[in-house]
């Protein structure tokens, strides 16, 4: 059975005989197990292609990826960007700051600006590698993500509250482009899209609901029009937002160390298919044996249901590689297994 299989079976609930499906985010962790820099993962398809793949063969994922930074779709609309060897790019310059720039904001072909495009040769490079047998999933900002990467944090917060047609004039913006990437990436072989809006864990459910929620959908529908999977990641503690992500269709929802993940299963449901929750920073600090325990114990309350195991967002980059080696081992134990292991 090949990984895409696994995951097949587990989309249809039939994971319950197999062993679970593992699948950490891995960036610039990855880049360093490759005795890469992060700015090469970041600026060069071809070093992000061979460290997840590195990463893959070594730690036996379920899945490789195409993310790295939130700045793609920024520099296509004309932000300069600087790479930092052992860090995040920065970007350099908010380009939004009046509605006339709004309304001056080019759509920008994602197949030409040079960052975009990397990342679409990274989802074909997968392809040519690993030919169909593992899924591979694209990545593209979120609405009030991207918004925020254009405007700056603090102005377009203040916007969501002063400035409604600014806020959503330029999320709307946003969403044509965060379309445009998620085709060109589904068209090269992504079998799935994660949309990354981790501000949205900061803004209040009636914000999220009044700005976002139909804006995801819009992108949700999309990305499901091309039959591909959606993978929603928003970082840190969304519990406040659990209700209005329950009617999105989401087929994967990341869920943070701070979100109680029996919990959210009360309000989302067994459809959907649960991802994380392990805090990274107890992935790198804890023991191995800890590490075990702590998967184990999740594994054993997530039997039976849709579940992925990772951290609750990306690994950091000084976790011990015997530390990620013990959550991958707790994956491939079948729950009674690991009901047997001490």
């Amino acid at each position: 059975m090949t990984k895409k299989e696994k995951l097949g079976r587990l989309c249809n609930g039939e994971q319950t005989a197999l062993s679970v499906v593992f699948q950490p985010i891995l960036m610039h962790f990855a880049a360093r197990f490759s005795n890469r820099s992060y700015a090469e993962f970041a600026s060069d398809y071809r070093v992000l292609v061979e460290s997840n793949l590195r990463a893959l063969d070594y730690f036996d994922m379920d899945m490789v990826g195409l993310i790295s930074d939130p700045y793609r779709e920024t520099s296509a609309f004309g932000a300069g960007i600087e790479y930092v060897d052992e860090g995040v790019p920065r970007c350099l310059d908010t380009i939004i700051r009046t509605l006339d720039d709004v309304k001056a904001l080019q759509r920008p072909d994602v197949y030409k600006a040079p960052r975009t495009r990397d990342r679409i040769q990274g989802a074909a490079l997968y392809q040519e590698r690993l030919k169909g047998s593992v899924p591979v999933y694209g990545w593209i900002e979120g609405p009030l993500a991207e918004a925020c990467d254009l405007a700056g944090i603090s102005d377009m917060l203040a916007n969501l509250m002063n400035d409604p047609d600014f806020s959503r004039s330029l999320m709307d913006k946003c969403v044509v482009t965060a379309k445009d990437f998620a085709k060109a990436q589904i068209e090269t072989g992504c079998d799935i899209i994660g949309i990354g809006d981790a501000i949205c864990s900061q803004i209040s459910r009636r914000t999220y609901d009044a700005y976002v929620k139909e804006r995801h959908r819009e992108i949700i529908e999309f990305i499901h029009s091309q039959s591909t999977l959606v993978k929603m990641h928003i970082c840190g503690d969304i519990t406040h937002l659990l209700q209005s992500l329950r009617d999105l269709d989401v087929d994967i929802l990341d869920l943070d160390w701070q979100v109680d993940m029996e919990a959210a299963r009360g309000v989302l449901g067994e459809k959907i298919i649960l991802s994380g929750n392990i805090n990274p920073v107890d992935i790198q600090f804890m023991t191995e044996s800890e590490i075990r325990a702590l998967a184990r114990d999740l594994v054993q309350r997530e039997e039976g249901r849709r579940f992925i195991l990772s951290g609750g967002c990306e690994i950091t980059v000084d976790t011990p590689t015997g530390n990620l080696r013990a959550l991958r081992d707790v994956s491939q134990q079948t729950p009674e297994g690991n009901r047997d292991t001490n």
